[in-house]
């Protein structure tokens, strides 16, 4: 008579036993606000962060060189689409992401007129474990256009890549891109034929909370 409340309890004691060695089930959803385990990051919300102090954004002509594009301002703009209970991923929309104080040591370039993400919005998502997968709408490509400044006039270097890694960080709040690699597809011959695209972005900020406080990943 007793074994069917025996083991509801023995079911019981093992859900509670996960849930205690389980950080992730604990923080609620995959984004919070204020720490790990803080406050839901709220469906609609705007996500926003500008380039760590002290880095750079890049686009070098090779994964180990340092000749192509660097970049001393660049800031992403994310509306949160789903923040569902943790573990689990989170889905984000970019709809803006800017260069700025671009300079190119590329010889025969004398300066960079622009750098513009193109083909937006970009579905992102952000798993428990902190991996950051970037992908643009079905049939499009994740596109960057290099607008270079050189003796002949100003020529436009356009990259492709089918979508982007990363990886998120809740010791300062960041996201960073290494050496993801984009293909030349439209440009003259100074425009190198591969670009490797590296970003780290700190600290990611909820804009509609006041204060704008930092974004932790659950």
């Amino acid at each position: 008579m007793r074994t069917r409340p025996l083991l509801a309890l023995a079911g019981v004691v093992a859900a509670l036993s996960v849930s205690a060695i389980s950080p992730a089930s604990a923080a609620g959803t995959v984004l919070t606000t204020g720490s790990a385990g803080g406050d839901a990051v709220a469906t609609g919300d705007v996500l926003s962060a500008s380039l760590a102090a002290g880095t750079a954004a890049t686009l070098y002509s090779s994964a180990t060189g340092t000749s192509g594009v660097s970049c001393s301002a660049s800031t992403f703009t994310a509306g949160v689409v789903d923040n569902p209970a943790a573990p689990g991923a989170a889905t984000e929309s970019v709809t803006a992401h800017t260069f700025g104080g671009c300079t190119s040591n590329v010889i025969g370039v004398l300066g960079v007129s622009g750098v513009t993400v193109n083909n937006l919005p970009y579905t992102t998502t952000v798993s428990s474990a902190g991996t950051i997968t970037v992908t643009p709408a079905s049939g499009s490509t994740i596109q960057t256009t290099v607008k270079l400044s050189t003796l002949l006039g100003t020529i436009n270097c356009v990259y492709q890549a089918p979508s982007l890694s990363g990886t998120a960080s809740n010791t300062d709040n960041s996201i960073t891109f290494t050496n993801q690699q984009f293909t030349k597809t439209s440009g003259s011959s100074l425009c190198f034929s591969s670009g490797y695209f590296t970003a780290k972005y700190a600290p990611v900020a909820d804009t509609n909370v006041s204060g704008s406080p930092s974004v932790f990943v659950n």
